[in-house]
C-alpha cells in the first residue's frame, strides 16, 4: 500500500468517525502545533481530498482538518500509528505483519489519532 493510498484510507475511515473529542479542552503547547512536515501534511490533504471528491471545497476542509490534527497529536505519534495500520495490512518486510496488530500502545495512539480526527471533522466539515 502506498503512502497516498494509505492517506486515503486514513482520511476516508477517520472521515466518518465522530466519536467526542477530549482533545478539545487541553492546552496544547506552541511546539506540538508545527512538528508535521509539508510532506506529510501533503500527504494528508491528498488522501483526504480523493476521499471526499477532490474538489476546491475539500482542499479547504481536509486542510483544516490536518492542521487541527497536527495541533492535538504529535507529528511522532501521528507517524507510529501510519506505520502500525500499514504493517497490519500487510506493508511490513518479512511477515511480521503479526506484532502490530494489537498491542496496547498501537490501540491506544490509533484511538488518539481518531478523537483528533472526530474534533478535526467538527471544526472543518
Amino acid at each position: 500500500m502506498s503512502r497516498l493510498q494509505l492517506s486515503a484510507f486514513l482520511a476516508l475511515v477517520f472521515a466518518t468517525t465522530l466519536a467526542p473529542a477530549p482533545y478539545a479542552a487541553a492546552p496544547v503547547p506552541a511546539l506540538q502545533k508545527n512538528d508535521y512536515p509539508t510532506s506529510a501534511r501533503a500527504d494528508y490533504v491528498l488522501g483526504c481530498m480523493a476521499a471526499n471528491g477532490n474538489t476546491r471545497e475539500s482542499l479547504f476542509k481536509c486542510s483544516c482538518a490536518v492542521d487541527v490534527i497536527a495541533g492535538l497529536m504529535p507529528y511522532a505519534n501521528y507517524e507510529e500509528v501510519e506505520t502500525a495500520l500499514s504493517m497490519q495490512r500487510g506493508g511490513g518486510v518479512g511477515g511480521r505483519v503479526g506484532e502490530f496488530q494489537d498491542p496496547p500502545v498501537v490501540k491506544q495512539l490509533l484511538e488518539d489519532l481518531r478523537r483528533a480526527q472526530a474534533e478535526a471533522n467538527l471544526q472543518c466539515f
